[in-house]
């Protein structure tokens, strides 16, 4: 238990939210919940449910400022850009594709690494001794190519996870359809990681731990906060669009793609952008894959749940208001039913949802400067999920005073 017991306002009930939520109530603090929809309804409800431990490289690579328009001109690419929101963009993706080159890889590497590689420990932890510890499960994550000169592409970056400690196994086609029969004849040569994991349900899980929370005296509020109230260098509590105000002794920001509105109220203009992700899932299909699958010519992954399929990994950047488009439903039925046309399934559902992106693909985790008792807990891109519990950690143990033994100068929301 904390010496003092601070009144902490969490905006935001994805993942890194409920996770700093219940990280600071175990700290034994009055924690309120907040979302503007409610819990798990954005990034933490449509991701691929990969605890992807060894998802450290960033798609930043050396080389992609070639690569990135062609990828956007071709439509069998992953990549699309709604063009009328190209002139908004265009700031931050000049900033972005600067990371592009073996320098900044190698920091955003170590940086990604320190959140991410002990990810299934840390969700086993946030769980324990709730029922949303049936839906954390440690497995192999399958990394799938047409054949070995296709790997042999990027396999400098394999090389990478090997020197941060990833063990990999190498499989030819008769070893992949005996690690998983529905894989056989799918993929020429794969990589293995072994310390990966998956959820089984990712939006339930969530669930679970929230109503955890709330059992044990968390409160839970939905309502779309407006501003944060300011006196001097301290923020004193949130007012919420209908007029209500809630005291806060500490803020937590993290909504996700929604939160760089938020630190706008601060006088803080984040560089902060959206991918809007895409998934479909095939409900009741006659395919059940071992361990989640990345099949590396889609640069989508593909991941087994409870009585579903679930296919996600698409990018496209437009913005946070326009509708989804066709074209990346389209392109990601294609390449699922390319892979695996005999697969049978009772309905499709789509969903489309949106990313937190920084230019330099590191999270804001930690303090605000010029207002240190607002804290930040946003811009994981794709790896919200993996990272969420470790980064709720940080933060409830920063605000409950804890010196912690790790350098988040990397994190900082300064930094920008």
């Amino acid at each position: 238990m904390t010496k003092k017991q601070k009144k902490v306002a969490v905006i935001g009930a994805g993942m890194v939210g409920v996770s700093a939520a219940i990280w600071l109530q175990r700290s034994g603090h009055e924690v309120t919940l907040i979302d503007r929809e409610g819990v798990a309804a954005g990034a933490s409800y449509g991701n691929a449910g990969i605890l992807a431990c060894s998802g450290i490289i960033p798609v930043t690579t050396p080389g992609l400022i070639f690569k990135a328009p062609r990828m956007l001109l071709d439509p069998d690419q992953p990549l699309f850009l709604r063009w009328s929101y190209l002139s908004k963009i265009l700031p931050w993706l000049v900033k972005f594709l600067r990371k592009a080159n073996t320098k900044d890889m190698n920091h955003i590497v170590s940086k990604l690494h320190h959140i991410m590689y002990d990810s299934v420990d840390q969700h086993m932890a946030l769980a324990k001794e709730t029922s949303a510890e049936k839906f954390i499960k440690p497995y192999s994550y399958v990394h799938g190519f047409t054949d070995k000169a296709h790997y042999k592409k990027d396999e400098k970056y394999f090389n990478i996870l090997r020197q941060h400690g990833y063990e990999l196994i190498e499989m030819q086609p008769d070893e992949i359809a005996e690690f998983d029969p529905a894989l056989k004849g799918k993929f020429g040569y794969a990589i293995r990681s072994t310390s990966d994991g998956k959820i089984t349900d990712p939006g339930a899980y969530i669930h679970a731990l929230a109503n955890d929370f709330k059992n044990k005296g968390g409160k839970i509020v939905i309502g779309e906060v407006s501003e944060m109230i300011l006196k001097d260098d301290r923020a004193t509590g949130i007012k919420f669009v209908d007029g209500t105000v809630l005291d806060a002794d500490q803020i937590v920001i993290s909504s996700g793609a929604w939160s760089a509105k938020l630190t706008k109220k601060l006088g803080l203009n984040i560089p902060l952008e959206t991918e809007r992700g895409y998934h479909l899932e095939f409900v009741n299909p006659n395919i059940e894959l071992k361990s989640p699958v990345m099949v590396t010519t889609g640069k989508f992954g593909m991941n087994s749940m409870e009585g579903r399929l679930r296919c996600a990994g698409i990018v496209e950047l437009g913005g946070l208001n326009a509708e989804p488009s066709r074209a990346p439903f389209e392109l990601l039925r294609r390449q699922v039913h390319a892979l695996f046309p005999e697969l049978e399934y009772d309905e499709v559902r789509e969903w489309m949802g949106h990313r937190p992106s920084t230019p330099d693909s590191l999270p804001l985790v930690g303090a605000f400067g010029n207002t240190p008792n607002v804290w930040a807990g946003f811009g994981h891109h794709h790896l919200g999920l993996t990272g969420g519990p470790k980064t709720g950690r940080w933060l409830a143990q920063m605000i409950s005073g804890e010196k912690l033994n790790e350098d988040l100068t990397a994190y900082s929301p300064d930094r920008f």
